[in-house]
């Protein structure tokens, strides 16, 4: 959420964002609310004085008619101003809560086309592969099939070999991001809706994409980066502990699996995969290099699987509500002979920390919001695609990476 002292000083500024967002947000009604809203309570604040002033002068003394007309008078003055605000409150802070995050001037503008590469590592295999399903299913080690029977279309099973290799990956992946100074951590698999709400993953409507318990404030988590942010919620923190790093693991509850036409064949986009989460609580004015940072952590974990990818800044267009600032880590696809979304990275500034109410106490005593930033370390999505499309051998067996050896018992091919 935006503070809307800002929005005042800023209003183009979040109008371009908004429009480069493709987010529909009637920003002038917001400030026309804003100024009935600040109208009402400096009148609701005046009542309230007047009320004060003359309970103070009858203080000790027997009020007569003049004052308890006064009094009477004043208490119904209040009561309506105060019926007033409800319907203005609430409206503002609907639409408030609507507003994207700014972007900075450098983001390219347009959509998904409009995604910009900025370096890439790795030589991508132009030689013919197996996909990643054909190659699980004639081995018995994904099945769709009965995933489909006993829970519906885009759930599975993973059997054998493949069950030890995500298990390999995230040991890894966690091992990583220890060494960096993350502190691992086990997270709720349902949140409330306030935690939902306050990550920006329930904007404009989009509850469908987020599984919610029948007759229960509970919602199934996308990404243990909902509960993750929630962990601090309503807290000032110690500015010594600043930055907090955790490494959230978790499954991931999506109803997107193959939404929006995208690349969605076999695991590559379902409705339950295992995740670790990164999450970076920090000072504002160290957001950017974190962002950076996050990159570079992803970056480093991609070339220890020894996978051929490209790093993409992430158009205006193709960024969600919270996100300031975003890069994509793409996987090479053999098989498609193009790059697909394996990770990603965004700088959510103090977007989420001021709906959820996150702070810190400043060097100078005083109270500020803290900055927020999320990137994915391994979706179990994603990986095994990667893995089994890049370093398939002519024979149809996978060469394991050399630093994922040791977390497989020593095993050089799947």
């Amino acid at each position: 959420m935006l503070d809307i002292q800002f929005i005042r000083q800023n209003t183009d500024l979040v109008k371009r964002s908004t429009t480069a967002k493709n987010i529909k947000v009637d920003i002038e009604k917001i400030l026309e609310l804003d100024e009935k809203r600040r109208a009402l309570l400096g009148t609701i604040e005046k009542l309230r004085q007047q009320r004060n002033e003359l309970a103070a002068s009858t203080k000790g003394a027997q009020p007569d008619a003049e004052q308890i007309a006064q009094g009477k008078a004043l208490k119904e003055q209040l009561s309506q101003q105060e019926t007033a605000l409800e319907p203005v409150e609430a409206e503002f802070m609907q639409l408030i809560q609507e507003v994207p995050n700014v972007i900075p001037d450098d983001t390219p503008e347009g959509g998904e086309e409009a995604n910009k590469p900025e370096r890439n590592w790795g030589t991508p295999r132009t030689d013919t592969v197996v996909d990643h399903l054909e190659w699980g299913e004639e081995r018995g080690l994904i099945d769709f099939e009965r995933g489909a029977k006993v829970a519906g279309n885009k759930f599975y099973y993973l059997k054998g070999p493949l069950v030890k290799l995500e298990l390999a990956v995230l040991e890894m992946a966690l091992d990583v991001a220890e060494k960096h100074g993350f502190t691992g951590m086990m997270v709720p698999h349902m949140v409330n809706t306030r935690t939902v709400k306050g990550t920006g993953f329930l904007p404009r409507g989009e509850e469908k994409q987020i599984y919610k318990i029948e007759g229960e404030d509970l919602n199934l988590i996308a990404t243990a980066e909902i509960p993750l942010t929630g962990y601090h919620a309503d807290e000032i923190v110690d500015v010594g502990d600043l930055p907090i790093l955790y490494a959230g693991l978790s499954p991931a509850y999506r109803m997107e699996a193959g939404a929006y036409g995208k690349h969605s064949r076999g695991l590559y986009r379902t409705h339950q995969f295992n995740k670790l989460e990164l999450y970076v609580f920090c000072r504002p004015q160290e957001s950017e290099e974190w962002h950076l940072k996050l990159v570079g952590l992803e970056e480093e974990l991609c070339q220890a699987l020894e996978i051929p990818y490209q790093v993409v800044r992430i158009a205006a267009g193709d960024l969600g509500g919270p996100a300031y600032k975003k890069y994509d880590i793409e996987y090479w696809s053999p098989v498609d002979q193009q790059y697909h979304e394996l990770m990603s990275c965004s700088n959510v500034t103090d977007y989420q920390s001021r709906r959820l109410n996150i702070r810190f106490r400043n060097d100078s005593g005083e109270v500020e919001y803290v900055h927020t930033l999320n990137g994915t370390a391994a979706a179990m999505s994603r990986i095994p695609i990667a893995l089994i499309e890049n370093h398939q051998q002519q024979d149809g067996a996978v060469a394991v990476p050399k630093a994922l050896q040791p977390y497989l018992g020593g095993k050089t091919t799947l």
